[in-house]
């Protein structure tokens, strides 16, 4: 179910936007709802769903808790999948600190968050940002097939 393969989307598939929102703590509910919306619109279905909606919320609460307090949601549509990118600014991390296995089972304190999303998701990827590597920030995207 998962693959962390490349998460590019080539130009030409660029996909249909459907939300695009800069977002705090006070903003994650309404994002939440927005999300959900938006995934029952474009057909995808329970349990599906709410798997992607946790997962995106998860990420989003991971920019708000680890970078910066705020992050940026685009949720696009992209053949037969929905796509959302969650970025940024914060010290940045790469993909492999996300735990293997469920944190606590592996000795990791933390990293369930994004353990959980990386499970869920048909495409999962980050992006950008490792630690002294370049710009501040990460890309997280998550997808899931609609069909």
């Amino acid at each position: 179910m998962v693959s962390s393969g490349p998460a590019e989307v080539p130009a030409e598939e660029s996909g249909r936007r459907l939300l695009e929102r800069r977002f705090t703590a006070r903003l994650l509910p309404q994002l939440r709802l927005l999300v959900e919306e938006c995934a029952a619109r474009e057909g995808l279905g329970e349990p599906r769903r709410g798997e992607f909606v946790l997962a995106v919320d998860e990420i989003a609460g991971n920019a708000v808790e680890h970078a910066g307090g705020s992050g940026r949601l685009v949720l696009r549509r992209v053949g037969e999948e929905l796509e959302c990118r969650i970025s940024d600014a914060g010290p940045g991390f790469s993909e492999e600190v996300i735990p293997e296995l469920l944190p606590g089972l592996d000795g990791a304190p933390k990293g369930r968050g994004l353990w959980l999303a990386r499970l869920v998701a048909d495409r999962f990827a980050v992006t950008g940002g490792a630690p002294g590597t370049g710009p501040p920030g990460a890309v997280v995207t998550v997808a899931v097939r609609l069909r």
